[in-house]
């Protein structure tokens, strides 16, 4: 593994709550986490989903603290598939941190996954999340009108793919 990436572990659970507080980490979690109880559940989540074989989630380093998450969920066996989601904290952004995620998630993946191929989207309003998306190899696919539901208000996402051949 990457010695950028490790696994989440329930000593993280601060990190997270921290992270979970930020501005623009709203939407990082499916559940709200507002109290270090909710962070270790998250955590506990997280293990229970890599049991499964369903999700791997891995905490992205920075000078070996803890500065982000990158995912590949959806590990679908018939069709070799899986979903990339990534994000970091706010004194993390603009280091590089997410592409080299990205990128070594990927790997780990088609290597020790066996995956074929990954997919990811992201708004159209976050161009942010598409130069990771393209710096780690992922290529453009197209957009899904209105695809995704906030506050009442629709958004079009930009579909990125990467395959075990590129």
């Amino acid at each position: 593994m990457d010695p950028l990436l490790r696994p989440w572990m329930p000593d993280d659970a601060p990190i997270i709550l921290a992270a979970a507080g930020e501005p623009l980490m709203e939407r990082q979690f499916a559940a709200r986490i507002d109290s270090l109880a909710a962070a270790e559940e998250w955590i506990d989540l997280l293990t229970t989903r890599r049991h499964a074989d369903s999700a791997y989630s891995f905490a992205v380093l920075h000078e070996g603290v803890p500065a982000g998450n990158v995912t590949v969920s959806g590990v679908e066996r018939r069709h070799l598939t899986g979903w990339i989601s990534y994000w970091t904290r706010e004194e993390a952004r603009g280091r590089g941190l997410a592409t080299r995620a990205c990128r070594a998630v990927a790997e780990f993946a088609f290597a020790e996954l066996g995956l074929f191929r990954l997919e990811l989207a992201h708004r159209l309003d976050n161009p942010a999340s598409c130069r990771v998306a393209t710096a780690a190899g992922f290529l453009t696919e197209g957009v899904e009108r209105a695809r995704l539901l906030y506050d009442g208000v629709r958004y079009d996402t930009e579909t990125h793919a990467r395959l075990a051949t590129d």
